[in-house]
C-alpha cells in the first residue's frame, strides 16, 4: 500500500494549521499531521517557516498540503510551477509526505500533472486530497491514482461528510484491495470515528479535533473585523487543536485494534 507510516494500529491523522496545534495533536496521540494554512479555504500550502518549525519540534510524521489557492482544482501552468517548487521546499525541509489534488475541466484526475508532482516528491509519501470528492467518477479516479503510484486518497466518499459517505468509502476500500490507502476525512469526530472504522475497515482516519480559543487580547477595536466572511470566526477567537479531543478519538481507535 505504498510508503505507509504506521505501526499496525489504526492511525489518526490530525489536520492542523499552526505549530501549537501540531504539538497539541502529538500530545493527544495523533500518529501524523497534515499541515495546512488557511483552513477556511479547505487548506492551502503552509509557509516554509511553519514546515521547518514543525519538523524541528515534532516526533510524528508531517505531511504538507500543496495547494496554491482556494477554489477549484484546475490549475494553470504558473500554479503548477508554484506547486512543484513547494513540493521541493517541503522535501528539502524534511517533510514526510505531501498532499495535493489536480483535476481536468471534465472532472477526471489530471494524470499528467499529478505524475509530475509525484516525481518531484521523490521519496516522500503522497496523498491525493479531497479533490477526489469532486471528481466525476470515484471508481475511475481511484484506478487513475493507483496507476500513478499515489499512496493514499483522502475522501469523504464524495459526500458532504464521511458519515454520509460511508457506503462509497466501503466500496472504495473493496476496490483498492490494498493497492492504495483509503483515508476517510471530513466530519469525523468522537461520535462517528468508531462507526467509520467498523463499517469500512480502514486503518487510518483524518480529523480536525478543534475547540474555539478566545483571544488573550485585552484591547479590542469593536469597529474592525478582519474575519472577512460570515463563515469566518470572529477576530476575538480562533479554532485550535484540542489534545483532549484527539486523545479521546485515539482511545476509541485503540479499542478497535
Amino acid at each position: 500500500m505504498g510508503r505507509a507510516l504506521t505501526d499496525g494500529r489504526i492511525l489518526l491523522e490530525a489536520c492542523v494549521d499552526s505549530v501549537d496545534s501540531a504539538l497539541a495533536a502529538q500530545e493527544g496521540g495523533a500518529g501524523r499531521i497534515e499541515l495546512c494554512d488557511d483552513l477556511l479555504e479547505g487548506g492551502t500550502t503552509p509557509s516554509a517557516g511553519m514546515i521547518a518549525a514543525c519538523k524541528e519540534r515534532l516526533e510524528i510524521p508531517v505531511f504538507v498540503m500543496i495547494r496554491p489557492r482556494g477554489g477549484d482544482f484546475l490549475y494553470s501552468d504558473s500554479e503548477l510551477d508554484v506547486m512543484k517548487r513547494d513540493v521541493t521546499i517541503a522535501r528539502d525541509l524534511g517533510a514526510d509526505g505531501v498532499v495535493f489534488g489536480l483535476l481536468l475541466s471534465d472532472g477526471s484526475v489530471d494524470t499528467e500533472r499529478t505524475a509530475e508532482l509525484v516525481q518531484a516528491a521523490g521519496p516522500m509519501a503522497v496523498t491525493f486530497h479531497r479533490a477526489f470528492d469532486v471528481s466525476r467518477d470515484a471508481a475511475e479516479a481511484l484506478e487513475a491514482l493507483i496507476e500513478l503510484g499515489i499512496d493514499r486518497v483522502l475522501t469523504s466518499g464524495q459526500a458532504p461528510s464521511v458519515p454520509q459517505g460511508i457506503r462509497v468509502i466501503s466500496r472504495l476500500v473493496e476496490q483498492a484491495r490494498g493497492r492504495i490507502g483509503i483515508l476517510p476525512g471530513g466530519g469525523v469526530d468522537e461520535l462517528s470515528v468508531q462507526r467509520v472504522v467498523v463499517a469500512t475497515g480502514v486503518r487510518e482516519v483524518h480529523v480536525r479535533g478543534t475547540t474555539v480559543l478566545p483571544s488573550p487580547m485585552d484591547y479590542r477595536n469593536p469597529g474592525i473585523d478582519f474575519g472577512g466572511r460570515a463563515t469566518a470566526p470572529a477576530d476575538d477567537s480562533r479554532e485550535v487543536t484540542d489534545p483532549a479531543r484527539i486523545r479521546h478519538m485515539v482511545e476509541i481507535l485503540r479499542r478497535q485494534d
